[in-house]
């Protein structure tokens, strides 16, 4: 089988990209790859976004030295998301300095508790564009 023959890529071209740490299965972040990004994480071994802000390719780390490399990529059943089993170089993933993009918990009422610390401050790994 062809990977990108397997994909069910959205209207926009783009695929569903989760990233989990391969080690502790935690998940960190969701983010959108099309078929360059896919193409490219796979020969690169680290993980490579597309940007639907920027219109362009992001490799992840570029900027905040927080790299993803890739341990495994998997292909769910439909073919709509991608799981990426990376290594969190850098210790974060979330762009506000936290190691997970999932850091708010939502209670039965609907309200969110932030459970998770910054441990970068996003201005010492972007400047002031975060």
């Amino acid at each position: 089988m062809e990977l990108n023959k397997e994909i069910t890529w959205n209207e926009q071209g783009l695929v569903a990209a989760i990233a989990q740490d391969w080690k502790s299965g935690e998940v960190l972040m969701m983010a959108w790859m099309n078929a360059e990004a896919l193409r490219l994480t796979l020969q690169e071994q680290r993980a490579i976004y597309f940007s639907r802000s920027r219109q362009s390719l992001w490799r992840k780390g570029e900027e905040s030295g927080n790299v993803q490399r890739l341990r495994e990529l998997r292909v769910d059943c439909d073919g709509d998301t991608v799981l990426l089993q990376v290594e969190q170089v850098g210790g974060v993933a979330c762009h506000t300095g936290r190691r997970s993009c999932f850091y708010r918990l939502a209670n039965s009422a609907g309200e969110l508790t932030v459970t998770d610390e910054v441990l970068k401050n996003p201005d010492d790994m972007y400047g002031s564009k975060a």
